[in-house]
């Protein structure tokens, strides 16, 4: 077979495949179906085909989403996944508190370091943040 022939014959299976009956093209395509199984994928480590009661089926790369897209996850999911899970929720919204407070901590030590380290070579910045001070009162 030629090349020509070749790449016509891979680019007609590519496009029927791309059409296949029941192959899900968005997740919320997804919503309400039962999964009967998920089938591992050989061709990549952890991607695996998901696949519903009704014949559809979806194709998924492995699961390692970073950490803010958990996060985002837990968020969007929460009205669905807390009623299942609410000892787990109340743990991680204590770890965000504790973060946010973290995070809040770690800006405000940025904030007197910086201005420690500036005083020297600044020496107008002590009136400055004597006259900040003053207008907050």
């Amino acid at each position: 077979m030629p090349a020509d022939e070749k790449w016509k014959a891979n680019m007609e299976k590519v496009a029927f495949m791309k059409t296949f009956p029941g192959l899900l093209s968005r997740w919320e395509q997804l919503a309400g179906k039962t999964v009967e199984t998920v089938a591992p994928l050989k061709s990549k480590a952890g991607a695996a085909a998901l696949i519903c009661t009704d014949g559809s089926f979806v194709v998924l790369p492995p699961p390692s989403a970073e950490p803010y897209e958990l996060g985002e996850a837990l968020q969007a999911g929460r009205s669905y996944l807390e009623p299942k899970h609410p000892e787990a929720y109340i743990g991680y919204d204590q770890l965000l508190k504790k973060d946010k407070d973290a995070q809040r901590t770690a800006r405000l030590e940025n904030i007197l370091g910086a201005i420690r380290n500036n005083m020297e070579q600044i020496p107008e910045l002590k009136d400055r943040l004597k006259d900040l001070v003053k207008e907050w009162k």
